[in-house]
């Protein structure tokens, strides 16, 4: 049976190159990157080249990258950093009803301690009107928390707009760019963001490690406290082998986009167009030109997303949705759901996340499963309906 793997938004696997500069930093290069002794430096020297890679991948100065444990902290430190450093000024923040749950959850915590939120609605292809947020802002907005595309349907959000919103109103503007980053050129000054989420995972790069670009002169409060780490900005020994594997994916990701968003672009247009010849009823989740390149958000009336999956796998093809599952019932995607689609459609969905290692041949595979599986479901459906 083959084997192929379409979650590549979920986390991609390591490349070859990545890990082979990675192992000196397990055994031989062992050194605490703050200690000044040789061990020490070499450590330091490899992390400052590391900060550099990450850097020029956003067109940002390495001195405004802060390596974190991964896109969540990120998210929080950007968040809560700004909330807490500026509450003197004001405590209202606006987001999107369609932000990974590392920003919304962290919205909702800071609602909890005297904060207020916005949540923007978003139109039925994903994005944010610029305008409404605009709109929002009030004197006492201190943050704009947009993403720049989403994890789910791949759409693609105005941030330059709302860049440009947000700097006319002196409100600081953070963006999760942890799905965009090596998939679409983000340059952060361009975009005018003050703060900005990575994460080496997506990119072919280890788990466990991201960044936090944060511009120069923004106030900021740290939230883990301790030793001087990270220009006081994140306490905590540096994982050395993780950012230097961070920033040799960067690199790598900066040099390739061109070509693999050209290769993403015609294998997600191959996998479209099969569906749309070989699977009747069905959507297409998300907008239909600004999106990554290599994302594809279908739903199936009839089939339940689940089903879906677990049917697929046992062919040896990896996919995911956008349901969560709590407390033991399955609950559609907030994404979906903002969409405007019914909780039905919403839990139909598949999201195919297409890599650099997918080809014509896999996607050619799935579907010649996904016609079958997706027919069968729907008779399930129908008969579990009537009955």
């Amino acid at each position: 049976m083959d084997r192929v793997y379409m979650d590549h938004n979920a986390t991609t696997p390591i490349r070859d190159e990545v890990l082979e500069t990675m192992m000196p930093y397990f055994h031989e290069k062992f050194g605490n990157a703050s200690s000044i002794h040789s061990f020490g430096q070499e450590c330091r020297v490899g992390i400052e080249e590391a900060r550099e890679q990450v850097a020029g991948i956003i067109s940002a100065r390495p001195g405004e990258i802060y390596f974190t444990s991964g896109g969540t902290e990120s998210d929080n430190l950007a968040i809560k950093g700004v909330a807490y450093a500026n509450r003197d000024k004001g405590n209202h923040i606006i987001t999107s009803q369609i932000e990974h749950s590392a920003v919304l959850n962290c919205c909702s915590f800071l609602e909890g301690r005297g904060f207020t939120v916005t949540y923007l609605p978003v139109n039925r292809f994903g994005l944010v009107d610029a305008a409404s947020v605009a709109d929002a802002i009030t004197d006492q907005t201190i943050l704009i928390t947009i993403m720049h595309a989403n994890n789910e349907i791949g759409t693609i959000q105005p941030i330059e707009r709302i860049g440009q919103v947000a700097r006319e109103a002196g409100v600081y503007f953070h963006t999760d760019a942890v799905q965009s980053v090596g998939k679409v050129p983000i340059a952060a000054d361009i975009a005018g963001v003050d703060l900005l989420s990575l994460s080496a995972h997506k990119l072919y790069g280890p788990k466990g490690v991201g960044a936090l670009y944060v511009r120069k002169g923004t106030v900021i409060e740290p939230l883990i406290h301790g030793g001087a780490h990270e220009g006081k900005m994140r306490a905590g020994t540096e994982n050395t082998a993780g950012i230097i594997g961070f920033g040799v994916s960067a690199e790598l990701a900066q040099f390739e986009m061109d070509s693999e968003a050209r290769h993403l672009s015609v294998l997600r247009r191959r996998l479209e167009d099969l569906v749309a010849c070989r699977i009747p009823e069905y959507v297409i989740n998300g907008h239909p030109e600004q999106h990554l390149p290599g994302t594809l958000n279908v739903s199936f009336p009839g089939a339940e997303g689940d089903a879906l999956i677990l049917s697929l796998d046992l062919k040896g093809i990896a996919v995911s949705s956008g349901s969560a599952c709590t407390s033991g019932a399955i609950e559609p995607s907030h994404v979906l759901m903002a969409l405007g689609l019914d909780p039905r459609a919403a839990l139909s969905s598949l999201r195919f996340s297409l890599g650099r290692g997918n080809t014509e041949e896999d996607v050619d595979y799935v579907m010649a499963h996904l016609p079958d599986v997706v027919g069968r479901l729907r008779g399930i459906s129908t008969v579990a309906t009537q009955g």
